[in-house]
C-alpha cells in the first residue's frame, strides 16, 4: 500500500469551461492539491480565474496552491505558492504568507538545491522532468533513484514531475514519490477517466 497522491497542475488556460473540468476531476478521485498555473497575464485577470477554481477545491477539501507568485497568493488567500528558482526565497514566501502556507520549490534534478530549499523551510520539493512533458520545456531530466536518495534522507515529502501518465508512474511511486504532478495527462483527455486510471495504477505500483 503506497502513500503517493495526486497533485493535480492547471493548464494554461482555465477560462471558458474549465471550472466544470476541474470539478469533474477531483470528483472522481482523491487529489491532494490543486496548483493554479497561467503565464503572461496580470494579476488582477489571474485573480479573476483563479477564484471559481479556489472555490470548487476548497468545497472539496483540495489544497489551493499558486505558481511562481507570492503577491497572487498572499492577494488570494491561498493554501501555499509553488516557487521556481527564479520566483523568489521561501524566507520570503513564508513571511508574507505565514506559518501555515505550504510552500515548495523547484528543484530539477539536484540534491544540492533539494537540500538548500529543505533548509530553508519548505514544505515540498518538487524533482524532474521524469519523462517528456507535453506541458513544459523540459531542459532537466531527473532518475527515480533521486526520489529513493530523499525518502532516506529527508523528512520533507517530494513531489514527481514531467510527462507523468498512468502507464509510466508505477516506477516513480514505487522509488518514494510522495506526489505525483500530472498535467498533460489529465487535461488532454477524459479528465476523470485519467483521475480514476492514475489511482489504479498508484494502488497496483
Amino acid at each position: 500500500m503506497t502513500d503517493c497522491q495526486l497533485y493535480l497542475i492547471s493548464p494554461l488556460d482555465v477560462s471558458g469551461t474549465f471550472p466544470d473540468r476541474l470539478a469533474r476531476a477531483l470528483d472522481a478521485g482523491e487529489v491532494a492539491a490543486f496548483q493554479f498555473r497561467v503565464k503572461d497575464i496580470d494579476e488582477h485577470k489571474a485573480a479573476k480565474l483563479a477564484e471559481p477554481l479556489q472555490a470548487i477545491c476548497a468545497a472539496r477539501d483540495v489544497a489551493f496552491i499558486v505558481n511562481d507568485s507570492i503577491s497572487l497568493a498572499k492577494r488570494l488567500g491561498a493554501d501555499g505558492v509553488h516557487l521556481g528558482q527564479s520566483d523568489g526565497e521561501v524566507a520570503d514566501a513564508r513571511a508574507r504568507l505565514g506559518r501555515d502556507a505550504q510552500i515548495g520549490v523547484t528543484c530539477h534534478n539536484s540534491r544540492h538545491l533539494a537540500m538548500e530549499a529543505g533548509e530553508a523551510g519548505a514544505d515540498y520539493v518538487a524533482f524532474g522532468a521524469f519523462f517528456p512533458s507535453s506541458t513544459k520545456d523540459t531542459e532537466h531530466r531527473a532518475e527515480p533513484e533521486l526520489l529513493t536518495w530523499w525518502q532516506e534522507l529527508m523528512e520533507i515529502p517530494c513531489v514527481a514531475i514531467g510527462g507523468i501518465t498512468p502507464e509510466n508512474c508505477a516506477p516513480l511511486v514505487a522509488a518514494g514519490a510522495d506526489f505525483l504532478a500530472v498535467s498533460g495527462a489529465v487535461w488532454n483527455g477524459d479528465e476523470a477517466a485519467t483521475i480514476k486510471a492514475f489511482h489504479k495504477a498508484i494502488a497496483g505500483a
